[in-house]
């Protein structure tokens, strides 16, 4: 049987937090962890944030969801789906990503969760499990599934070694050029050419050994 799992944002969504600063007109909402690497401390910073502003659950959805897939991604992901099981791997967090997932076709998503409490506000998040990416795929592998993945930046780049086959899609510069023993893929012809050769050369591996 053969798995793809693919990275969310930047693959086959905008980043959710920097689009959403610009759509709600609050730049600090862009910090990422190249700003700040502590993750427990930029997700407490954005919730305070998000907190003094007076934006519950229900107002970031609905931003959530006039952001909309990248340009060509349902397809992309309905087509693969004819040919291979797909699971979503992604740091964001279910309460965001669902009405997005509802315009991608409700494809598997394995991510991580927020608390809200009885308002609607959100007052804490919840880490599926450390490393979670990386994770999922070696229980895949340690499951008999052949997996190919594909991510865009350095938190994919984990699940992208695990994997029997990594794949970057629209990396930024550094990224690929610090990891090259990925193939860079800049559009999802060129990503969907990329994963069927990888599970071609699994086969023949699998076949020669």
């Amino acid at each position: 049987m053969q798995i793809v799992c693919l990275d969310l944002e930047g693959v086959l969504v905008p980043e959710i937090w920097i689009e959403f600063a610009t759509r709600t007109g609050i730049p600090e909402l862009r910090l990422t962890t190249r700003d700040e690497p502590d993750y427990d401390k930029l997700m407490k910073y954005r919730l305070r944030l998000l907190a003094d502003k007076g934006l519950g659950l229900r107002d970031i959805q609905q931003v959530i969801a006039e952001m909309g897939p990248l340009d060509g991604a349902r397809s992309f992901v309905d087509e693969l789906r004819e040919a291979y099981q797909l699971i979503i791997l992604s740091d964001t967090f279910y309460e965001f990503a669902h009405p997005l997932m509802r315009q991608l076709g409700w494809p598997t998503l394995f991510c991580h969760s927020l608390v809200t409490d009885a308002d609607g506000r959100l007052v804490n998040y919840r880490l599926r499990m450390p490393d979670q990416k990386r994770e999922a795929v070696r229980r895949l592998k340690d499951l008999q599934f052949s997996v190919v993945a594909a991510g865009d930046s350095y938190n994919d780049t984990a699940m992208l070694s695990e994997a029997h086959a990594g794949i970057l899609f629209h990396p930024p510069e550094n990224v690929s050029r610090e990891f090259p023993q990925f193939p860079v893929t800049h559009t999802y012809p060129e990503l969907r050419a990329a994963i069927d050769q990888a599970f071609t050369a699994q086969l023949r591996r699998a076949s020669a050994g």
